[in-house]
């Protein structure tokens, strides 16, 4: 059941067609600009588009940093990480939510342009994600962050890349992260929880999607034994020595078990999670800023970030 706040904007939700990659990009494109978020507070901060090396021999890695203009001393720094399916989205499409992490929580903020599917698929993504976490490391000192303080967040495939990029830190020894952000996370191909059999034709996210969302980032092996846990956390058998982490999840999403599995298996494997299930929503339902529950979904992951990152 869908909260009544969110059902009567059901019919304003523009549909998703993946089948066409760059049709897909031109309309989300086209619906972020739509939206003309004000982002207050947004002089407060310098931007800066670079970029950094990527991966062993990779293309360089397109990033915008946003850096708070007073620094009082070393702040957390933040890896954002965009949705989209692996298919669409961009750091210019995040741009709103990038810049209100930063005034948020007074954290440096670097949102990375990983390259897409299927043009790109696994492992060309993560590598860039990976690459975007160790410039920010890396460059710790040179953007006022505090190195002993990253975190890496995103929402839907954004946040199956943050937990893959989590992963990939722990077991490459890379830069030591204190939190993971997973809102919404998309995190299995193999497309067998009970919510990815149940919603087949829900707004904006369902299981055709889905399908053609893992179909794009794995070609034909979509599915198979042997996808390796980087492409779907869902998959890893050893969840420990992980950062602590923050899950969220919509009731009526096909996502929703697979996150709620994941955090699970992160308990059971000792590291501390906060598991949010939000009731009567659907995936990417918080764009409906003006429901009482998308603003107790915005605030709660607003807490849980600035308290994983050590913010007072």
């Amino acid at each position: 059941m869908i909260d009544p706040e969110l059902t009567g904007l059901l019919d304003l939700m523009p549909p998703i067609d993946l089948a066409d990659p760059v049709a897909a990009r031109r309309a989300f494109a086209d619906l972020v600009a739509s939206l003309r978020i004000d982002i207050a507070g947004i002089e407060t901060l310098v931007l800066e588009d670079r970029l950094v090396p990527g991966w062993e021999g990779d293309p360089d890695v397109a990033v915008r940093v946003y850096r708070p203009k007073e620094l009082s001393g070393p702040v957390p720094g933040v890896l954002l990480i965009h949705g989209g399916g692996f298919i669409i989205g961009s750091v210019e499409a995040e741009h709103a939510g990038a810049a209100l992490t930063a005034i948020a929580t007074g954290a440096v903020v670097v949102s990375v342009e990983y390259r897409l599917a299927p043009e790109h698929p696994f492992p060309a993504g993560l590598r860039d994600c990976y690459s975007a976490l160790t410039f920010l490391a890396g460059a710790a000192a040179d953007l006022g962050v505090d190195a002993r303080r990253l975190a890496v967040s995103g929402a839907s495939a954004g946040g199956g890349l943050a937990a893959a990029t989590a992963l990939l830190a722990r077991d490459l020894g890379g830069p030591a992260l204190c939190f993971q952000m997973l809102q919404i996370p998309e995190l299995d191909d193999r497309l067998e929880t009970p919510s990815m059999r149940t919603f087949v034709d829900t707004p904006l996210w369902n299981r055709p999607l889905a399908e053609l969302s893992w179909k794009a980032y794995l070609g034909a092996g979509a599915g198979a034994a042997d996808v390796p846990a980087y492409a779907a956390p869902a998959r890893a058998t050893d969840l420990s020595g992980l950062p602590p982490a923050y899950i969220s999840t919509a009731e009526n999403d096909p996502l929703r078990d697979e996150g709620i599995l994941y955090g699970l298996g992160l308990l059971q494997a000792g590291v501390s999670v906060e598991l949010h299930q939000f009731p009567g929503t659907f995936h990417g339902s918080t764009l409906v800023t003006s429901a009482a529950i998308s603003r107790r979904a915005q605030h709660e992951s607003g807490v849980a970030l600035r308290r994983g990152l050590g913010i007072d």
